[in-house]
């Protein structure tokens, strides 16, 4: 098995930072009690991992008070909904470096890890431009607005195979195991 090394952590902050220029990213697990009459299950559901035919998808889940002003309130809801998304690519994108940082024989090494975790942290507080905003709903007893971004996996995947010095071991685990990872995540959201 190779071994991490620093070119490997060079390598995951290149994905990472091109990742989050490409797409947005969410929490993997939020559980939702707004339980609120009336709005769609996206809403009531909160971000996450999701699998269906739709494909394997990356949900973020955002919401703004009134604040006097529609367009700002709109703007302010699909920022959050973003943020989420980029949580829950992060926590994705922590499973997959440190299940190939074990597979690879540096699973046990501290130092690697918390790197590998620090960077994730940092990256996910950059604005990612890449997801789309595909649902909004308007709650008419509250006035909140709610968002709903998305960001498909294969989008995930295809940004991974065009970053040039990222490790070649890494690229092939992602290939080979990336979508297990995923689903094994999105079972885990299921209620």
């Amino acid at each position: 098995m190779p071994n991490i090394s620093r070119n490997y952590l060079c390598h995951f902050m290149v994905v990472a930072a091109v990742l989050l220029l490409s797409a947005c990213a969410g929490k993997t697990r939020v559980e939702s009690d707004l339980h609120i009459k009336d709005a769609p299950d996206w809403v009531n559901q909160g971000s996450g991992v999701l699998r269906d035919r739709g494909g394997r998808l990356f949900h973020g889940v955002g919401s703004a008070p009134p604040m006097g002003d529609r367009s700002l309130q709109l703007e302010t809801a699909d920022n959050r909904a973003r943020a989420e998304l980029a949580r829950a690519l992060s926590a994705y994108l922590a499973v997959v470096s440190s299940d190939y940082a074990a597979a690879s024989g540096g699973g046990g090494d501290a130092a690697l890890s918390r790197s590998v975790s620090r960077q994730i942290d940092a990256v996910t507080r950059v604005n990612l431009t890449g997801s789309r905003i595909i649902a909004r709903w308007r709650d008419t007893s509250s006035d909140v607005i709610y968002s709903l971004a998305e960001l498909d996996l294969k989008q995930v995947r295809e940004t991974l195979r065009r970053v040039e010095d990222m490790d070649p071991g890494f690229r092939a685990f992602v290939e080979r195991q990336g979508g297990n990872i995923f689903d094994t995540m999105a079972e885990g959201d299921k209620p």
